[in-house]
């Protein structure tokens, strides 16, 4: 039997510039998994500090970097009084495990592939990083997982619960896929869709990503346990559009559309 199966898989995390709560919380779960051995964690930013999260942010939206902000302060503030006693040994939990992690400017620097190799680990998985070349996504010894808010190949790109809403989907998607060369081209482990209905953006993107959080510990445990099963996707659908991030134009029609939707709220 795989040592793997036997004991705990070795996990390294690569994430990105700005760590959202939803990132923190998969940090979580991926620390607390009796069957997970979080072995690292290497963060591509500035720092981890509130001050160099905006910044980051700042550099990639601009100035939808300040709703963006306020929204995540606001999500903070309501765990904070609806959950005051959880909601705190969560963040405290985040953010001792976080400290032991490496923020570095370059993922793809020569130190930073020396150390990751130095882990030895069985498994990457990667949570909002930049996109991953081969020299580092290659180093575990079963490759490395990334997680998608988007049904694929349809929704490649960025933001695709957001067009998947915008375009009238009747759903939207999560994919777990084992990253290669392409951006949202590899190989499918899991899948799985949210209804959307007349639910409202916020809904519909934290349903997704709680599903998400479930299908990539299930996807994990399966490599663990030497039951995943990949499917390639479809070669002539390689060139799809690619979705790219919302304006505040496109914003703007998609509430519109929203508003036409609900009857109520006319």
């Amino acid at each position: 039997m795989d040592a793997i199966a036997r004991g705990q898989i070795r996990v390294v995390l690569f994430g990105g510039s700005y760590l959202e709560a939803g990132a923190e919380r998969f940090v979580v779960m991926l620390d607390e998994h009796p069957e997970i051995e979080l072995a690292g964690g290497f963060f591509q930013s500035r720092g981890m500090d509130a001050r160099s999260r905006f910044r980051d942010l700042w550099t990639r939206r601009r100035w939808m970097a300040l709703p963006i902000a306020a929204k995540d302060m606001l999500v903070s503030l309501a765990r904070m009084s609806q959950q005051a006693a959880t909601a705190r040994g969560a963040q405290q939990r985040a953010a001792r495990i976080l400290a032991g992690f490496e923020t570095v400017s370059d993922l793809h620097a020569p130190e930073v592939i020396s150390r990751v190799a130095t882990l030895k680990p069985d498994l990457g998985v990667i949570y909002g990083a930049p996109i991953l070349r081969p020299e580092l996504y290659s180093i575990p010894r079963h490759g490395t997982l990334g997680i998608h808010h988007g049904r694929v190949p349809q929704y490649r790109g960025k933001k695709t619960t957001f067009w998947a809403m915008y375009n009238g989907e009747r759903s939207a998607g999560v994919t777990i896929q084992r990253v290669n060369a392409g951006i949202d081209t590899g190989e499918v482990l899991k899948t799985g869709e949210v209804a959307i209905g007349r639910k409202n953006y916020r809904r519909v993107e934290r349903e997704v990503q709680e599903l998400g959080f479930r299908l990539y510990l299930d996807a994990i445990l399966d490599v663990k346990h030497g039951t995943a099963v990949f499917r390639p996707q479809e070669t002539e659908s390689l060139g799809l559009h690619k979705y790219r991030q919302p304006s505040a134009a496109d914003i703007c029609r998609f509430m519109i559309r929203r508003f036409r939707l609900d009857p109520d709220k006319r």
